[in-house]
Formats: C-alpha cells, sequence, structure tokens
C-alpha cells in the first residue's frame, strides 16, 4: 500500500483527497519507481484544478515529474536500486505520474540520474528547469554566447526563470528578468539578475513593429503580448526561446523582425524530447547550475499542500521551486 494523491472529477469539478492505494492499481508500465520527490509546474496547477482539458481519465494521479529509485525492472537499461528522474512523457496527464509514493512507467521514459545530483536536487530542478537548460541549449545552438549582449527572462521570478537565470549567470552572461512582483526583487538579484524591468514595460503591445535592439537572446515564459513585444526588440540575429504561456498562448506580431532583424523563434518541447538530448541537458545541469542558488530557490511541501499549491501557481503567486515530499508525506 501507498500513499498518493487522488484526482476525480464530478459535476460540480475536480476534487482532490490523499488515498491509500494499492500496487495492482498502477498504471502499466515495465519500471515500478519508490517515488522519492516530485515538483510543481505551471502544469500541475492546470491538472490539479482541472483545467485545460489535459486529463481524459478520472480518478487520476497527477505531477508531471519525480524523482526515485528503482523497486522493480523488466526493463533492459533499469535495475532495482537505480536512482531515476523522469519528466514528460505526458506522465501526470495522460499517465499517472509522481503525486504517488509509487509509480509504473515505460523505462524509456526514464532518465539515470546524473553523479552530483540527488533525487531532492533533480525535482528541485524538475520539468521547469529542465526546460530552461533546453532553452539555454538551444540559443546556444543559434550562436548566442556572453559577449553578444544582454539575455532577458520574462516571468524571472517562477520555475523556469529562476533555474534560467541562475545557469546564465555562471555561465557568465549578463541577465535581465522582468516581472510584476516588486518582491521578488532581492531573490532575482540572487539568482544572479542584474537588470529587474517591470512586467508592464513588456506587457503592452508595440506600436511599431520594431523598436531598439535590447537583446541578444531571451528566454520567454510568457507568451502572448509580451512575447510579440520582445520580438521587436531582440539584437539582429537574435533568437527567442518560447517556453511558457502564462501570459496566454495567442502571439499578435509581425513578422518584420524575421525579415529585417534575422530574429530567431525557437520553440522549446520537454514533453517529448528526445532521450539523447535529455541526457545532454541532465548532465549540463549538474556542471552549470550552481548548486548553491538552488537550495535558495526551494520551499518544501508535501502532497496534502498540493491543492492549494496548484491555486497559487496559477494565481502567479509561487516563487522559485516548490519540491514535494512525497515519501513524507
Amino acid at each position: 500500500m501507498f500513499k498518493a494523491l487522488v484526482l476525480s472529477k464530478n459535476d460540480d469539478g475536480v476534487s482532490s483527497e490523499i488515498q491509500e492505494m494499492n500496487a495492482d492499481q498502477l498504471p502499466e508500465g515495465d519500471v515500478v519507481v519508490n517515488v522519492e520527490y516530485s515538483t510543481l509546474n505551471y502544469k500541475d496547477g492546470l491538472v490539479l484544478n482541472g483545467l485545460g482539458g489535459l486529463v481524459r481519465n478520472y480518478p487520476h494521479v497527477g505531477g508531471v515529474d519525480f524523482a526515485g529509485t528503482v523497486e522493480t525492472s523488466t526493463h533492459a537499461d533499469f535495475k532495482a536500486g537505480d536512482k531515476v528522474v523522469l519528466t514528460g512523457w505526458r506522465v501526470g496527464e495522460v499517465h499517472w505520474g509522481g503525486y504517488g509514493q509509487k509509480a509504473r512507467v515505460s523505462g524509456d521514459w526514464l532518465v539515470h540520474l546524473p553523479e552530483g545530483l540527488d533525487t531532492r536536487q533533480a525535482m528541485a530542478v524538475g520539468t521547469a528547469g529542465f526546460t530552461s537548460m533546453l532553452g539555454v541549449m538551444a540559443l546556444e545552438d543559434q550562436g548566442l554566447s556572453p559577449e553578444k549582449g544582454e539575455v532577458l527572462i520574462t516571468g524571472a521570478a517562477g520555475g523556469v526563470g529562476s533555474v534560467a537565470a541562475a545557469i546564465l549567470a555562471k555561465l557568465g552572461y549578463d541577465v535581465a528578468g522582468s516581472t510584476g512582483r516588486a518582491d521578488t526583487h532581492d531573490y532575482l538579484r540572487e539568482m544572479g539578475v542584474k537588470n529587474i524591468i517591470g512586467r508592464d514595460e513588456l506587457s503592452e503591445a508595440s506600436k511599431r513593429p520594431l523598436e531598439k535592439e535590447l537583446w541578444a537572446g531571451c528566454i520567454d515564459a510568457v507568451g502572448g503580448t509580451t512575447l510579440s513585444r520582445v520580438l521587436a526588440q531582440m539584437k539582429y540575429g537574435g533568437s527567442v526561446a518560447a517556453i511558457g504561456l502564462a501570459g496566454g498562448n495567442k502571439l499578435d506580431a509581425t513578422v518584420i523582425p524575421f525579415l529585417l532583424r534575422g530574429v530567431n523563434l525557437l520553440g522549446i518541447d520537454s514533453v517529448m524530447c528526445p532521450k539523447e538530448r535529455r541526457v545532454k541537458a541532465w548532465n549540463r545541469i549538474v556542471t552549470d547550475l550552481p548548486m548553491e542558488k538552488l537550495d535558495g530557490m526551494i520551499s518544501q511541501a508535501k502532497l496534502q499542500d498540493l491543492p492549494q499549491l496548484g491555486k497559487d501557481i496559477i494565481a502567479g503567486q509561487v516563487r522559485g521551486r516548490v519540491v514535494v515530499d512525497v515519501a513524507g508525506s
């Protein structure tokens, strides 16, 4: 028997309850993992609140990522005792996820935990931080380097932004961060942000297709009008890694930045990302994310805290990374 936060749906919406479950109730898979930690991402907030149509079948166990120890495996790459991490593959949406003390999944979805990273740290990174690393790698693939100029992070105080700031600062970049929360300014400076920009400066639509060239690169976790405004401010040949849509999923922009400045808009998908690139990203996290800054991002929670935290993250009230102590719940 094990504990899990189980979501149910009725005419009044989605509700949650911690239940005792039997391992026989787990979905199909060739690896059973004793989950130690999970985390809270924006997508988890949607699932917890029954938003976005992400979950089709109830009852459901959410949690789009987890880290733990293999209990049993018939997969060739994993054996009992292996430390593993999982992000993506629609786990926590279509497939039961990490908000239970046991999970059964396909071994093809798992990555061996890199040396130098424990399961708690892996979930302090989580899907948000893993996606940040993919964004940094994508910008580098397009030629971004510190001497090219300042890199902007939108939604900088969130999970994606916090990890991106810490990574970019360690790599030697001058980092700018936009936020609408004045109480996060000191925190952002601790993460390595040198130039803090008010959310309002980017949330209004640009009156011109091109503005002054400001940013050599951008990690955008907001989307919507903010993204269209940032595109108009990119330096020649600059790239934007589009990671989130907290500000909306519509993009009202012109093609002028692409045609006259050679700007690149890079879509970052962490859900179906190929395994080879996943492994590369996790290994980069170990070397490029300063662990002392990672510790400063963390607030810890248990399974019973998730319903309220799910509301908070949708409302933009969660700073940094929430680590969910699943095993200790």
